[in-house]
């Protein structure tokens, strides 16, 4: 499986993919443009990803607008809902406006607080169905 960590955060970069290395490939960006580029170039090489880890707080381009951004993308290019990729919000924001921000306005699939875990990652990737 394929996912792409887009995250400025050098140390939670890191953190992220060896946490996921075992069962995705993984893919780097470190801004939200850089993210909305690589989801385009997955796509147009016939490997898209199978889900997306967007940081909220980024430079140049930040995750929500990204994520927006993605699904504008996915709609252009009539993918179905059901096979849209899956996003998981990243960030330290732990306030109700954020998280209702990145469900209701950015359709996101799930929102993670920092810290990152083992723990709350394979919790949210099985909520998705991404792992067992």
């Amino acid at each position: 499986m394929k996912c792409l960590i887009a995250e400025d955060n050098m140390l939670s970069r890191r953190i992220l993919k060896e946490l996921l290395s075992a069962q995705f490939d993984c893919d780097i960006a470190v801004n939200g443009q850089e993210a909305i580029d690589s989801f385009v170039l997955a796509h147009e090489s016939k490997r898209p990803y199978d889900v997306v880890f967007l940081d909220i707080m980024m430079p140049e381009v930040d995750g929500l607008e990204a994520l927006q951004c993605i699904r504008a993308i996915e709609r252009k290019m009539a993918i179905p809902h059901n096979l849209e990729v899956k996003v998981i919000m990243t960030t330290a924001l732990d306030d109700p406006h954020t998280v209702i921000t990145s469900f209701n306005k950015g359709e996101a699939d799930a929102y993670i607080v920092k810290p990152l875990s083992k723990q709350k990652l394979l919790k949210e990737l099985r909520a998705l169905n991404l792992v067992q």
